[in-house]
């Protein structure tokens, strides 16, 4: 058996190798921040909202970029529903406020990206972005919940919520001015995606089956991807283009998330750091 000074002397050193993770987080988050305002401004390319799929079927402009969203609203639906009134064995309760602001975003990122699809114009635009930054921001503080500290996480969300929102609302701010700054947008857009997997391998987390959220990291990717073939997609396939793919499979990561609330489970009692 550890002796007991043993049992101290390795517990001891597991928080340092936990706060040490911590600090190595902040620093990714510190330097990010710190090379934002290093580049230039960022403006938004005037030629962003001229996709390659314009077709009108059924009377509705842009058809498929705009049908293509409907999987986002059946998501956020389900997702809502899963966690009403608790949160499923897939999940933790006590980061149920962080679950239901993730399906809040994706429901949200289905209704406001149809939107903007059916005008495509910097002023339609606010509104895909506005909700896409309430699921980035909600999706990193329950990823920090399950695998760091849930209080840290809960005390997290809304300070998340509000950078994100804010960062839209300053670029939307900027672009009317004549001096559009995406730069922040984009640190919120893409820190989450650097910043997750880096968790998801540093940090064990408090749930089984953590592959789902591996899966939810490669949907993504694909549909980053996607979206920036939009042209040679549409001409390799003739039937739909990349931007309606990527919403396809940013949707199916969407719904996989769901899954993973319904087929995880808790590894067992851990302290809430």
């Amino acid at each position: 058996m550890i002796r007991t000074e043993e049992a101290t002397s390795l517990g001891m050193t597991e928080v340092r190798r936990h706060k040490a993770k911590i600090i190595f987080i902040l620093g990714v988050v510190l330097v990010g921040t710190i090379v934002m305002f290093f580049i230039p401004r960022i403006s938004q390319d005037p030629n962003y909202h001229n996709f390659i799929d314009q077709r009108r079927l059924f009377g509705i402009p842009n058809f498929w970029n705009i049908m293509t969203n409907i999987p986002f609203i059946i998501a956020g639906a389900l997702g809502l529903h899963v966690c009403n009134p608790n949160v499923p064995r897939g999940g933790l309760p006590e980061l149920g406020s962080g679950y239901r602001m993730l399906f809040v975003g994706i429901l949200l990122v289905g209704f406001g990206s149809a939107y903007y699809h059916y005008n495509p114009s910097t002023q339609t635009l606010l509104w895909d972005r506005l909700p896409m930054t309430i699921a980035f921001m909600a999706f990193l503080c329950v990823i920090v919940g399950e695998h760091i500290s849930i209080h840290g996480a809960n005390r997290l969300l809304a300070p998340a919520l509000v950078i994100g929102l804010g960062a839209v609302i300053y670029w939307y701010v900027t672009e009317a001015k004549g001096v559009g700054d995406l730069r922040p947008y984009g640190l919120v857009q893409f820190l989450p995606m650097v910043l997750i997997p880096l968790i998801l391998i540093l940090f064990q987390s408090r749930l089984s089956n953590n592959g789902y959220i591996w899966v939810v990291l490669g949907a993504y990717a694909a549909s980053k991807v996607a979206e920036h073939q939009d042209v040679a997609v549409y001409h390799i396939t003739g039937i739909i283009s990349g931007h309606s793919v990527k919403h396809l499979f940013a949707s199916f990561g969407a719904l996989l998330m769901v899954l993973a609330l319904t087929r995880r489970g808790e590894r067992g009692a851990t302290s809430n750091t």
